[in-house]
């Protein structure tokens, strides 16, 4: 991967004499006391205009202004004609077109296709701003005002519809939005490296349409230049239905074969005469640099839903900035071109777009009006973008890329002393310190060449990458000063939390619930069904179910008395364990009802029998299923005694149970107490046991009575002693008080 020149290291335009404004003009007016006589380039948007980097168009403007360039605003212009584009005259360069920081048919869209009362991103929420495809209709308005002006569009309405896609709101798929919106080059993902470099490019007089080289962009072309390889898609990504992978391991043997392990591995079958045998030469490596994949035909993808789902893949997997290559999908007569995706922001750069001169209000135009898009992240601090999950149902992996692009801990430090001292009606609290995930920050492949290389459409699915750094200590320490500025009294994390990464530093979700919660918190997945998560490319929900915990094993009695005492728990973790709901019979397909019970519950009596209290209710388990792991006992009972305490719930419960105990002893036990069959497991080992599983007995009155007669026994057995004790000791005194008489 090539090293980019840096954003902020180009010679800036000659009106960088003009210096900074306080917000970028939106009228005329504000442009005749700026000094102007016309704006450089014009950015028209579908949102409020709001001078805070968390908006678009406020920080794609005042980037082009720190490189010297007169930017102008038309925030949701009237779209009925094209005279609301004429508002700040023509632009020197061109115009700059999105729809917002939102998609405007989700913006004004529910997910019933009706139109929406409110809109968070204009003045009051009045709903009714913006047009349906607003990239569409702003592109085609500036036609109208000025011709022969270049159109550059981006924002993630266009970056999402970069080549022929699936609309949801007329139910067909539609062409690039290149070709429907007639621009010039197309911005997708982050586009600041691209915009900077295009801006800087049409400014020393090079024509727009020989600007093809750009990471980041895309346009149309007439056909493949030459000195390209064209590669077929379906040589990447094979379409149709996905075959399970075959198992290297397995080992299947018909009649009559053999592993034949004895024959001579050299020995050559013999050719039939006239049959010579060809050489295979492998090619030398190709430039990827010249390559382009070559994607299905709009014609064809919208005709064969598993085409369209093919090119979809396949830009997925042509999306990591180290080892993409250009991608091309014709339209009619006319090519699509996709040059590989945009270098990441490095730290430095990052702090640059951030500590830009922000107003942090909206234009002054709006007055008091509210607008909530604003009111909800006038307190928030962005610490990073992208996200590395690679959900099917998110669009940030594919707008934003894999990889991580983090702030430095000084730049986000202070921006929140800028929010302090700078913004009104702070009261101390910080409402999100995140991003698109809130606990990614800093992370990063363990390899810069692996990372390069992967192509991986997720780190974290099915499991978390064992080459990814999943070190939360930065974060940490990042909470840790941001809470300790002075008149900051919270700072909360609003932003989405991947448990799946959370828990493997527990130090972080301590530090996260303890100082940075407030009241509740968001976590990805966004749902709970393994079938669906499966689906989404989310882990399932992988919470700590256990409902009993072992004394100094998951969790330490009375911890605040202890701990300084130097006891603590046996186990390596720096936290405790809380315990989960109680557990409850589950049902899987073609087996019957059974009761999963995860370690040491095995051991402690008093399942939850609250839905079945009779032995005949279908809600009441048919087995038990015990799965635990007994290395850390060692060479010593420690298996046996688990082993014959499991036995107990069966018995218990009237159920036959089956453990599964690597390093222990593994076991089929039936609803009396018997050891059916087992087998000890040992370190590196496999083994199985093959036994039929009992059918369940009568549920024991313990059970039944769900520890009610232990309670009853209890009590009755404390009565009698104290009964006893209070005429032992009635007897005592009266022996005492007849000694003293007689004497």
């Amino acid at each position: 991967m090539e090293t980019p020149r840096s954003i902020n290291a180009y010679r800036p335009y000659w009106a960088k004499r003009f210096g900074t404004a306080p917000v970028l003009p939106m009228t005329r007016a504000e442009m005749d006391a700026r000094g102007w006589d016309s704006c450089d380039i014009i950015l028209v948007t579908g949102d409020a205009y709001i001078d805070h980097p968390s908006f678009g168009m406020a920080l794609v403007g005042r980037l082009l202004e720190a490189q010297g360039f007169r930017v102008g605003i038309i925030a949701q212009p009237d779209w009925l004609s094209a005279d609301a584009f004429k508002t700040l005259g023509k632009p020197n360069l061109y115009f700059g077109v999105t729809a917002g920081n939102m998609d405007s048919m989700v913006n004004r869209y529910t997910a019933d296709r009706k139109i929406r009362s409110d809109d968070a991103y204009t003045p009051n929420a009045e709903a009714g701003k913006r047009p349906d495809r607003a990239v569409l209709v702003y592109s085609q308005r500036c036609r109208e005002a000025y011709p022969d002006v270049p159109l550059v569009i981006g924002s993630i309405e266009a970056s999402l519809r970069r080549i022929a896609h699936y609309d949801y709101w007329s139910d067909k798929v539609r062409r690039s939005i290149l070709v429907d919106s007639k621009a010039d080059i197309l911005l997708y993902g982050n586009a600041e490296r691209a915009l900077v470099e295009l801006s800087h490019r049409i400014a020393r007089g090079d024509n727009i349409a020989d600007i093809t080289d750009i990471r980041g962009t895309a346009f149309l072309r007439k056909r493949i230049p030459e000195g390209w390889d064209e590669i077929a898609s379906t040589n990447l990504d094979r379409p149709g239905k996905v075959d399970a992978h075959v198992d290297p391991y397995e080992m299947k043997m018909g009649a009559g074969s053999s592993c034949e392990t004895d024959d001579k591995i050299d020995a050559k079958p013999a050719l039939p005469e006239g049959v010579s045998a060809i050489q295979i030469v492998r090619k030398p490596k190709a430039d990827r640099s010249k390559q382009v994949v070559r994607l299905p035909a709009y014609e064809e993808v919208i005709k064969d839903p598993v085409l369209y789902a093919h090119a979809s893949r396949v830009l997925h997997l042509e999306a990591n900035p180290g080892n993409a290559r250009a991608l091309v999908q014709r339209h009619g007569d006319r090519e699509v071109w996709l040059n590989p995706p945009p270098i990441p922001l490095t730290t430095k750069e990052m702090d640059f777009v951030y500590d830009l001169p922000y107003a942090r209000k909206p234009h002054p135009v709006y007055k008091d009006a509210r607008i909530p898009a604003w009111e909800m992240i006038r307190f928030s601090v962005n610490i990073m973008r992208g996200c590395f999950g690679g959900c099917t149902f998110c669009s940030i992996t594919e707008h934003e890329g894999r990889i991580i692009q983090s702030r430095s801990e000084e730049s986000i430090l202070n921006e929140i002393v800028e929010i302090r001292d700078k913004v009104e009606g702070f009261t101390g609290i910080i409402s999100d310190l995140g991003g698109p995930t809130a606990n990614m920050y800093r992370m990063a492949c363990k390899s810069e060449k692996i990372e390069q290389s992967c192509r991986k459409l997720s780190c974290v699915y099915p499991g978390i990458c064992e080459n990814l750094n999943t070190d939360h200590s930065a974060l940490i320490q990042l909470y840790r000063k941001a809470r300790n500025i002075k008149g900051v009294k919270k700072i909360l994390v609003g932003s989405g939390l991947r448990y799946d990464l959370a828990v493997t530093s527990p130090e972080y979700v301590k530090e996260l619930v303890q100082h940075h919660v407030g009241g509740y918190l968001k976590i990805a997945p966004e749902h709970s069904e393994e079938n669906v998560l499966s689906k989404m490319m989310k882990p399932g929900m992988g919470a700590y179910d256990k409902f009993k915990l072992v004394p100094f094993g998951e969790f330490t009695p009375f911890a605040s008395l202890t701990k300084p005492l130097g006891i603590e728990a046996l186990t390596h973790f720096d936290d405790s364990f809380t315990a989960g709901p109680r557990t409850r019979a589950v049902t899987f397909d073609h087996l019957p009802r059974l009761l999963p019970l995860i370690c040491y519950e095995g051991i402690f009596p008093g399942l939850d029998t609250t839905n079945y209290r009779a032995s005949t209710d279908t809600l009441r388990p048919r087995w038990i299923v015990n799965i635990s792991n007994d290395a850390w006992f060692g060479p010593t009972t420690g298996p046996l005694q688990h082993l014959n305490l499991a036995s107990y719930r069966a018995i218990e419960e009237g159920l036959p149970m089956v453990r599964s105990t690597p390093t222990g002893i593994s076991a089929v036990i039936d609803p009396l107490g018997r050891v059916l069959t087992e087998t000890r497991i040992g370190t590196g080992q496999r083994a199985y046991v093959d036994a039929t599983v009992p059918n369940a007995v009568t549920l024991s009155p313990y059970a039944a009575g769900h520890c009610l007669f232990a309670i009853f026994c209890t009590i009755f057995c404390l009565i009698l002693v104290a009964f006893d004790t209070c005429v032992l000791v009635i007897k005592k005194n009266r022996v005492r008080g007849e000694q003293v008489h007689l004497g």
